[in-house]
């Protein structure tokens, strides 16, 4: 009993090592790379910077309906980092509090997207040649051809605007890319022996899919996750530039860039802040997914 005992306990500390192991080759590998790094720092900076707002920024109060017109306009100072608005409002303190916005923009719609649009690529790909093939990337490529943001600003302009409406926009324009990606990659490896082989053995075809072509896909999808995340924050922000995202009073990075830009160059920090902001958000996920990819290369090869 004790020898059983003994053997189970050296099994579970070398899986132990061994994942410690992996995790430190995956954290050398990543970190070779200096820009791969600062993209993490930035991504982690962003998501401290909005989990923590209530308790980070300097005045929480300004990111809701808050007026102080002794205090509009100032420019930034040892009070207010970033200056104030026409409002009187902190902007350091509302860009916090966007940050919260923009991720919850870039993480809904890549929930929503990703397994709809993963899950079609695979059917077509995997039933290439097929009436299903046809039907689904025809509609894909009828999506593909109407400009992303041109899309987007149609849907949200027949719908009520806010943050909501503007996920569910920009969501029905993003899932055709990573359709267009997956069914590439499954077309291929639909014809691998270890494929074959599992339909020889009779496996089912949700199997197929999902436990044998899904898998060999995973590395280039994350890869894509990461990189769309900035894209996709960008997007929201276009959209909040024009009046069709998140509304006033909550803060958004859009519309601060968009109210600020008509008090340029006077109240040039007004629009500079908040642009500079949406620059790192897009910046951070754009180094942190080259990192990734090439993490995954190397795992590779």
């Amino acid at each position: 009993m004790n020898g059983v005992l003994e053997e189970t306990l050296t099994t579970i500390d070398d899986k132990r090592d061994d994942h410690r192991t992996r995790a430190g080759r995956w954290w050398y590998q990543f970190s070779k790379n200096p820009l791969s790094v600062v993209g993490l720092a930035i991504v982690i900076f962003v998501v401290c910077s909005a989990i923590f707002a209530p308790w980070i920024a300097p005045y929480p109060e300004h990111a809701g309906p808050y007026v102080n017109y002794g205090e509009a306009n100032q420019s930034p100072s040892t009070n207010h980092l970033f200056g104030t608005d026409v409002f009187g409002r902190d902007i350091l303190s509302r860009v916090f509090f966007a940050f919260r916005s923009a991720l919850l923009m870039g993480i809904v719609v890549l929930a929503i997207v990703v397994p709809i649009g993963v899950t079609l690529g695979l059917i077509a790909g995997y039933f290439k040649n097929t009436w299903i093939d046809t039907v689904v990337m025809r509609i894909t490529d009828i999506f593909l051809s109407v400009p992303p943001l041109i899309l987007a600003l149609a849907i949200t302009s027949v719908l009520e605007p806010n943050l909501t409406n503007a996920m569910i926009a920009v969501s029905v324009m993003w899932w055709p890319w990573y359709t267009r990606l997956v069914y590439g990659m499954a077309t291929s490896i639909r014809n691998e022996y270890f494929v074959q082989s599992a339909e020889l053995l009779g496996a089912s075809k949700f199997h197929i899919l999902f436990r044998e072509i899904l898998p060999n896909c995973l590395s280039t999808i994350l890869t894509k996750m990461t990189l769309d995340m900035g894209w996709v924050i960008l997007i929201g922000a276009s959209l909040s530039f024009v009046g069709l995202g998140e509304q006033p009073p909550k803060p958004s990075l859009g519309t601060m860039v968009s109210d600020g830009a008509r008090y340029l160059p006077e109240y040039w920090w007004m629009a500079v802040f908040p642009g500079l902001a949406i620059m790192l958000i897009v910046l951070g996920f754009n180094l942190l997914g080259d990192g990734i990819g090439d993490l995954f290369s190397m795992e590779e090869s």
